[in-house]
């Protein structure tokens, strides 16, 4: 069974306070938290490849023990069980104290692929819940254990998914926040990560002034999970800027592979960015259906639109600038910290570039190239055009009536076909001057087909799996999340996994927008 560390609690002060009511935690990075037990747990799925990663077997996962400690009904030897103080930037504003309100860590277990931290999302109520009951339904749980592993193959920087577990309780919901709450069926995910802490746990103290605690975190953190900059520094400022440094770098990478799938988070407050670079955080996220820039998947900034497909780049530098902030109150030079935030511009050009070079088939940094990129974009804004289908296609495509598949709307394609042919004869005469011999093309196709997946998790792929389970049927979970294992692969037999959104996907709860609840 698993063996436990818990060197966040053993390293870092905890909060004297040892009730569990919602409260302003001051002077402590975490709180001592014990898991709500549910009513009826039900080990509804699980990840074999994270549960080989942390050296459990199939009989350990279903062990009643292991099912207890998956749904907080109860706790195996060695665990701590706490929730941790982080504040963050929602929106562009500053929010304060947020904290893991409905997220209890289990601890850190020790395995022998290294260190990994146990988190319970839905687990009830800790002091950062303020006015919520810290549970989740079924629909958000399913959610972020497919999207989680779904990530992973994809070959995303991510937190991964353990269980998904059905607690036989209710929850009460207000999905899109309209005044009609239902009663829903309860679940808990047990997210997996080296470690779960955010640029958020950074503002919060530095926004208190707490330098000493803050200076403690920052120690921590580089000590345990930079462990080359720790070493190649002695001086602490230059130590700082180095990692600030390193985790520009991290992020700028992690933002470019979510343009590349064609990922939405959806909602990228500082308190959802992960210091090591991990997605994190599986709300109302969204792949990109017809290829739009200005498309997000959240309801709540539906009609500001600050986290839309287009503007993730953006916006991850702007978050970085605050975790920069808050570095700056310990006295860091703040030109060191600004080069170092320079760090993230110049690795993200480099980064899109050379996914998205890949997803087209060429060759970075050729004039020529960027040209003719540029101009399937373009045209990829004109009409309904499905990202993930036309790339895929673009690879094997030796006519421009490949693509026409990729169309939403039947209508668009002839008007648009002239323009996609032009474009096509200049593409195709790139592909041939950079690929003279046969083998050359072959392996054009294969690393194209590498970059663009064939499989992705739509919404409403996730939405027909929720909609099945809350029917009482889970098989379409663990059937979904095995197509996501191979994304790149042609799957003889499941078709229906990479077809474009139906129409009646286009406005159904669940398969459009979501809230954050969602």
């Amino acid at each position: 069974m698993l063996k436990f560390d818990n060197r966040f609690v053993q390293s870092l002060p905890g909060d004297a306070n040892a009730s569990n009511h919602p409260r302003q935690v001051h002077g402590a990075l975490w709180s001592r938290v014990v898991p709500t037990p549910v009513a009826a747990p039900r080990l509804l799925a699980y990840s074999p490849e994270v549960a080989s990663m942390l050296g459990l077997s199939e009989a350990q996962m279903r062990s009643a023990d292991m099912v207890a400690a998956l749904s907080g009904t109860g706790v195996l030897a060695g665990m701590h069980t706490y929730a941790t103080a982080y504040g963050g930037h929602q929106f562009g504003n500053w929010a304060g104290q947020l904290g893991d309100g409905r997220a209890i860590l289990l601890g850190e277990a020790v395995t022998s692929n290294g260190r990994f931290e146990l988190q319970l999302k839905g687990a009830g109520r800790t002091p950062f819940s303020r006015g919520a009951d810290g549970r989740a339904v079924l629909r958000s749980s399913i959610r972020e254990f497919l999207c989680s592993e779904a990530m992973h193959h994809l070959g995303v920087p991510t937190t991964r998914a353990l269980s998904l577990v059905a607690t036989g309780d209710d929850v009460e919901r207000d999905m899109f926040y309209d005044g009609n709450a239902a009663l829903e069926p309860g679940a808990i995910v047990c997210r997996v990560a080296p470690t779960f802490i955010r640029f958020g746990h950074f503002e919060l103290l530095a926004s208190r002034n707490d330098s000493a605690l803050l200076r403690q975190l920052v120690d921590f953190t580089i000590t345990h999970y930079f462990a080359e900059i720790a070493k190649a520094y002695a001086d602490e400022n230059e130590r700082i800027v180095a990692w600030f440094a390193d985790v520009c770098v991290r992020t700028a990478k992690l933002v470019a592979e979510w343009m590349r799938a064609g990922f939405v988070h959806g909602v990228m407050n500082t308190d959802n960015m992960s210091i090591t670079g991990l997605t994190i955080d599986y709300g109302p996220y969204g792949w990109v259906d017809d290829f739009d820039p200005g498309w997000t998947p959240n309801t709540t900034d539906a009609s500001g639109k600050r986290y839309a497909f287009g503007r993730q780049p953006g916006v991850a530098h702007w978050n970085l600038a605050r975790l920069g902030d808050a570095l700056a109150t310990l006295g860091v030079d703040v030109a060191s910290l600004r080069a170092a935030l320079e760090k993230y511009e110049s690795t993200y050009g480099v980064a899109i570039n050379r996914v998205y070079s890949e997803k087209f088939g060429l060759y970075q940094w050729q004039d020529a190239e960027g040209d003719v990129m540029d101009a399937a974009f373009s045209m990829l804004m004109e009409s309904e055009i499905d990202m993930t289908i036309f790339f895929r296609a673009l690879a094997a495509a030796e006519d421009v009536d490949a693509i026409k598949d990729a169309f939403y709307l039947d209508g668009q394609w002839q008007p648009a076909r002239d323009k996609w042919a032009a474009w096509f004869v200049r593409y195709r005469a790139l592909i041939a001057e950079q690929n003279p011999s046969p083998t050359q093309l072959a392996a054009r196709v294969k690393r194209m087909n590498a970059a663009n997946p064939k499989y992705v998790l739509r919404n409403y792929l996730a939405q027909q799996a929720i909609d099945a389970a809350h029917g009482g049927d889970y098989s379409k979970i663990d059937e979904l999340l095995d197509v996501m294992r191979k994304p790149y692969v042609d799957q003889p037999g499941r078709e229906a996994f990479a077809m474009k959104r139906p129409d009646w996907a286009r406005t159904k709860a669940g398969c459009s927008m979501l809230s954050c609840s969602s």
